[in-house]
């Protein structure tokens, strides 16, 4: 499970959830067919709504076609690399106060008065779209 961390004088490890990378695709299916010579699989989605999560072994790629500007960084906190649900998980409310509390800037935020599924965006320094998505 991938980590992110923050170093101060006490180091805090920030478990993000499983990791993939959401592609925004020009063409679906020319992307699928591209994928799937690389050894990727469908595993989820629906193409006929424009998106497919494909896999190869622990590798995880979303292919969405115009529902996304930019090629985004996915973290899933409560999912293990085959979205089976974990027994224990920092939930996407309490990453989302640890991150407040460093100063980070959120472009959408969950609402912390809720529980179960919800999501934030972040941006790092070059731009780049973090999206941290709960499903449980």
């Amino acid at each position: 499970m991938p980590i992110f961390r923050i170093c101060n004088s006490k180091e805090l490890i920030m478990k993000l959830g499983t990791f993939s990378v959401s592609l925004a695709v020009k063409d679906i299916q020319a992307s699928k067919l591209f994928y799937e010579n690389l050894g990727f699989e469908v595993f989820g989605g629906d193409q006929s709504q424009n998106w497919l999560i494909m896999k190869n072994g622990n590798s995880t790629i979303g292919l969405f076609q115009g529902m996304f500007e930019k090629n985004i960084l996915t973290f899933n906190p409560g999912w293990d690399d085959r979205a089976n649900p974990l027994d224990s998980y920092t939930d996407i409310r309490d990453l989302q106060k640890q991150l407040k509390s460093k100063g980070i800037e959120f472009q959408t935020e969950a609402d912390e008065e809720t529980s179960g599924p919800a999501s934030f965006i972040i941006a790092d320094p070059d731009g780049n779209p973090i999206l941290v998505d709960q499903h449980v």
